[in-house]
């Protein structure tokens, strides 16, 4: 139900900040391609940091895993062409977004992404009425099941992209966009949410 490519990206990290000295422990990027996802790029990564006791509490990933891990000079640039040009997508998509920045330009690397979408803040807009859009709350009330256990990249990244087509499903139906395209989720990302039914409504004529 997407009529461009969007790159789904999650990755599982040492802890909330590149600033800080964080690191990335694990990526999953799944492409997504008129609603379907048509190819991965999954990995864990060896940054040769110490994995947060609770970090291997909350996501099951071990120090013995990182370190026997394909090594991040490896893994980034390999990310980074798997996205190429696409439109990149993340639930919460500011946090993936500095880690994939910091972790690229440390390697003397840049992204290539063309636009960039935040799932989160798309389902706050299109669905106000929720109560919470955390991924697990979110997805359950959406009717989207996780087919593996969450906080792994892989299985955040696959729920949040069926999140993502669940969108361009709900907007297409409500609002009869036939198009649902970056652009158009960039700028209701961009809302305030009392402006987005308006603003769709206006788009309609334009994406059929």
């Amino acid at each position: 139900m997407l009529d461009q490519p969007i790159v789904m990206l999650d990755f599982e990290t040492t802890g909330l900040s590149p600033q800080n000295g964080d690191r990335i422990t694990e990526v999953a990027a799944l492409r997504i391609v008129g609603g379907e996802v048509v190819e991965r790029y999954v990995s864990l990564v060896n940054c040769r940091v110490r994995i947060p006791s609770f970090i291997t509490g909350l996501t099951g990933i071990t120090q013995a895993m990182v370190d026997s891990a394909p090594p991040v000079e490896q893994v980034m640039p390999a990310l980074l062409d798997f996205i190429g040009s696409d439109a990149l997508s993340a639930h919460n998509a500011s946090f993936d977004d500095k880690f994939l920045r910091a972790e690229a330009a440390a390697l003397g690397l840049t992204p290539r992404y063309q636009a960039l979408v935040c799932s989160l803040k798309l389902s706050r807009r299109v669905f106000p009425e929720l109560g919470s859009y955390k991924l697990g709350l979110l997805s359950g009330a959406l009717g989207i099941k996780f087919r593996s256990a969450a906080h792994r990249a892989e299985a955040d990244a696959e729920v949040a992209a069926q999140v993502l087509v669940h969108i361009g499903r709900h907007l297409r139906a409500t609002y009869g966009i036939t198009q649902v395209d970056p652009a158009l989720l960039v700028s209701v990302n961009k809302l305030a949410a009392a402006k987005v039914a308006q603003f769709l409504r206006g788009a309609q004529s334009n994406k059929r």
